[in-house]
């Protein structure tokens, strides 16, 4: 049986299909209503709400066999009367609310502000007579958070402007704001305003009847439920962003065809779409010509491969202020699909890319078969930081040598083809000045003793041996890491430990695993004054 839908009224304003709302005395639970009307074997009656959190709820939107609306999930659906949901409050009501009401002890636990990321991060009182003081004068704030309050709506446009004259910075996460109208009356009634955070609000589609509010200059707009065509329209409304915001939107499109560009956004310099689903590397240098952006972050997307654009001709041959991605100094694709060397060794095109991260991507997961990080590190010729960890001048000269070691240890192939798939191996060969010749280790021993030693330091950290002092060592380079472990059982005085050793590199958060007892020091590339770490098998 399906149910039939209709609007209904309650004591004050009625709730309405498509309203956003709150569980009364908790606005931090917030949800559509998707139902009014009456529900089978009951009296009176019931607002239908699907909750934007899984698991709020107690059905998907049936009840007793019937189905009043489609919920968003199994346990997202809840049927309620009227008294126990709230439409919100206006803002200046909630201003009043979080800075005018004396704060209890459990207000102060969960004070907390939202960072542009949309982290959580606590607040400490100090001194909390005097903050409780200078935010009874609320014409003195530079910034309010108003996060999960229920607000619904502005209120008196005059009483915000002379309530909040000098406010700059406004943070309103989580409350109940829908019309884009509401959030341009906002804006012009606080003629201070720079910063405007409206995270997990879910934003009409309609942007019609735009303002123009060219002092917002960070524009948050994290998990609001927008497409890129809304973000395309709101150029308009904000001409002088500077930093956009726009993670957990779901985007999969940029542009649609056959538009190829994204205009406008002039003074734009960071735009964040991390945790969106944005696949194709095809959507991303739709914003190869915005002429100000130095970061873009696209963390956990699902990005596969990625190139340089290529618009007609080489990119060396085009005049600099014409390039793709003339000022992007900082690109962050960690956590997406990425699998293949190319893409890496394409980021060298980026003309001013400094700022790289790739982690958590299969082309960097030693347990994929991903390159390690002095391989990525040599790769990536003007790389000054590499996953959050700055890549110092000695990291860089000994990454260059392992590397350069390392392919000359597994060389095969016609010229080009090496060149193809290592195109910085000649230049780093002749600038460290490493010949072609390779340590040969057969029956007649290391080419030359003295040139084959390498210095290293042995440090235990299996749970049996933590005690061990760290030794130094000098070995042949030709040493195999099968027989640097027994040589560790020996040094170590380890008869019934069965060795496993790793590699501790500069700059890399996590040691990596030498498995391969086959595999010789000069083929993993291991330079002098590396440390090798010592455990045990479990």
């Amino acid at each position: 049986m399906q149910a039939t839908q209709q609007d209904t009224s309650r004591k004050g304003e009625p709730f309405r299909v498509g309203q956003r709302v709150h569980y009364a005395g908790n606005p931090t639970r917030t949800g559509t209503v998707k139902y009014v009307g009456p529900l089978e074997g009951h009296p009176g009656d019931f607002i239908g709400v699907d909750w934007d959190a899984d698991g709020q709820g107690k059905h998907d939107g049936s009840h007793n066999g019937v189905r009043y609306f489609a919920g968003k999930g199994p346990k997202t659906a809840s049927f309620l009367r009227s008294h126990n949901l709230s439409s919100g409050l206006s803002l200046i009501e909630a201003l009043e609310n979080r800075y005018r009401t004396a704060s209890s002890k459990e207000d102060e636990e969960e004070m907390y502000v939202l960072s542009a990321r949309n982290r959580r991060v606590s607040i400490q009182l100090l001194g909390k007579e005097k903050i409780e003081d200078k935010v009874s004068h609320l014409e003195e704030m530079i910034s309010a958070s108003l996060s999960y309050l229920g607000v619904s709506s502005p209120g008196s446009p005059n009483v915000i402007s002379s309530t909040l004259p000098n406010l700059k910075e406004l943070d309103l996460t989580g409350n109940l704001l829908v019309n884009w109208e509401d959030i341009f009356v906002i804006c012009e009634s606080l003629p201070s305003l720079t910063i405007l955070n409206l995270s997990s609000n879910l934003m009409s589609p309609d942007i019609s009847n735009m303002h123009e509010l060219s002092r917002i200059r960070i524009l948050v707009l994290n998990q609001a439920g927008i497409t890129w065509k809304q973000i395309q329209a709101l150029d308009y409304a904000f001409p002088h962003l500077n930093e956009l915001h726009a993670a957990g939107n779901q985007l999969r499109e940029i542009m649609q065809a056959p538009l190829s560009a994204v205009i406008g956004f002039n003074y734009l310099k960071l735009l964040d779409l991390d945790n969106n689903s944005i696949f194709s590397w095809d959507e991303v240098t739709k914003f190869s010509h915005l002429c100000c952006l130095e970061q873009l972050f696209l963390n956990n997307n699902r990005i596969k491969n990625l190139r340089y654009p290529n618009f007609g001709g080489p990119h060396e041959s085009l005049d600099e202020n014409l390039r793709p991605f003339k000022s992007l100094q900082s690109l962050h694709l960690g956590g997406n699909m990425i699998e293949d060397m190319e893409s890496v060794n394409s980021l060298n095109s980026f003309p001013k890319l400094i700022d790289i991260r790739l982690s958590d991507n299969p082309v960097s997961d030693l347990g994929k078969g991903g390159a390690p990080r002095f391989v990525i590190t040599a790769c990536l010729a003007k790389v000054k930081i590499l996953n959050g960890s700055e890549v110092s001048s000695r990291e860089r000269k000994e990454s260059e040598i392992r590397y350069v070691r390392l392919v000359m240890s597994k060389l095969s192939g016609s010229p080009e083809e090496i060149s193809r798939l290592h195109p910085r191996f000649a230049e780093l060969k002749k600038v460290h000045g490493i010949e072609d010749e390779r340590l040969s280790i057969g029956v007649s021993g290391p080419q030359k003793m003295a040139s084959g030693l390498i210095s290293i330091t042995l440090k235990c950290i299996g749970a049996s041996m933590c005690e061990k002092a760290p030794l130094t060592k000098k070995l042949p380079a030709s040493t195999t890491v099968g027989k640097l472990k027994n040589l560790c059982q020996s040094f170590f005085k380890l008869p019934s430990i069965k060795p496993v050793l790793y590699l501790q590199e500069e700059g890399s958060p996590l040691p990596t695993m030498l498995d391969d007892d086959m595999s010789s020091l000069f083929d993993l590339g291991i330079s002098n004054e590396s440390t090798i770490l010592v455990s045990e098998l479990s």
